[in-house]
């Protein structure tokens, strides 16, 4: 498993610094709708396979997140099953976010 991790402080830098990055909030809509990373784009994990279709770069550098990071692995899991290279978990997920003081929308 190829699969890295990053911390919310490495997130928020790549996001500053404006990165070319897709960030992957794996969380149901309900999650989202109480506050979420404002560059991420909503595919939940429950409908997952037919939302990854979405992706179609397979080098593109995606970084996944969800409540915790379990959910995002699986994820990233599964992306890396279909060819995707260039795949980052979030460590701690939106919670590690939070607990950072970063801000959601």
């Amino acid at each position: 498993m190829s699969i890295k991790t990053l911390d919310s402080k490495g997130l928020k830098e790549k996001l500053d610094k404006g990165e070319n990055i897709i960030l992957v909030d794996c969380r149901e809509q309900d999650e989202w709708d109480d506050g979420h990373i404002e560059q991420a784009s909503l595919m939940p994990l429950s409908n997952f396979e037919s939302e990854a279709e979405k992706l179609t770069d397979k080098n593109a550098e995606i970084i996944l997140q969800c409540r915790s990071g379990k959910r995002s692995l699986q994820a990233a899991t599964y992306l890396e099953e279909q060819g995707f290279s260039n795949l980052t978990n979030l460590e701690g997920g939106i919670l590690g976010w939070i607990e950072q003081g970063l801000p959601t929308k």
